[in-house]
């Protein structure tokens, strides 16, 4: 669970730095926005830091959980509902993902 936790903070505190940056580039937002995306994206650096497995091995596991973050960011920010071909491709980066952290060690 506290693996889970760790994995979801970073990719909202990723997620978070990345969209404040495109509203600023894409939408013509205040550059201001560029000090909490960058306050973020340095979370984000942090978080990963924290975690008790190899690094490689972290962020391969990290980017399963991204994607189902990105897909929620889409649905609850973008109000973009995500398709069943968007839920089946989370289920696999899911399932990748916990291969990878859950193995016998």
């Amino acid at each position: 669970m506290k693996t889970l936790a760790l994995f979801l903070a970073t990719a909202l505190a990723e997620i978070v730095g990345c969209y404040l940056t495109y509203l600023w580039l894409k939408q013509g937002r205040s550059i201001w926005l560029l000090l909490p995306a960058g306050a973020s994206l340095a979370l984000f650096a942090w978080l990963l830091t924290l975690h008790e497995t190899a690094a490689g091995r972290v962020y391969a596991a990290y980017g399963g959980v991204y994607i189902a973050v990105a897909l929620a960011w889409l649905w609850a920010v973008d109000g973009i509902r995500p398709t069943l071909w968007d839920v089946a491709g989370v289920a696999v980066a899911l399932t990748g993902m916990g291969i990878i952290m859950f193995q016998p060690r």
